[in-house]
């Protein structure tokens, strides 16, 4: 069973960065899907940042050119570097993982694995 932690997150104002790092408990970055899914209701489907297994990257319009995804193989870690935040990017933010080459649906609901989320909050 692949276990995800999430780390990083906090508060900051607007126009300041953030790191959140997601753990996996085995190296599955090569045959799997990850995804950060910031979590707002009615929004469930902006701000989607995502590595498929051949390490190919996508990333929302909302947050193209201000997040950043980063792997380091040898922690088993994925990181996500946002900068230039702005408020409508507050969220609970989650780092989900599902089998395969393919993203699916953009949603964390189909994606088996995820972590326990960790809270961004951006002020004006």
């Amino acid at each position: 069973q692949v276990q995800l932690v999430q780390s990083g997150g906090g508060s900051v104002q607007a126009g300041g960065s953030l790191r959140l790092a997601c753990v996996a408990s085995e190296n599955i970055f090569f045959n799997h899907c990850i995804g950060w899914f910031p979590q707002v209701p009615g929004k469930e489907r902006e701000g989607f940042a995502g590595r498929r297994s051949d390490g190919h990257t996508s990333y929302d319009d909302s947050v193209m050119g201000r997040f950043t995804m980063s792997l380091d193989n040898a922690q088993n870690t994925l990181y996500l570097q946002m900068n230039n935040l702005k408020p409508e990017d507050t969220a609970m933010y989650y780092c989900a993982a599902r089998p395969g080459p393919v993203y699916g649906a953009i949603s964390v609901g189909d994606y088996p694995y995820r972590g326990q989320g960790t809270q961004v909050t951006v002020s004006s």
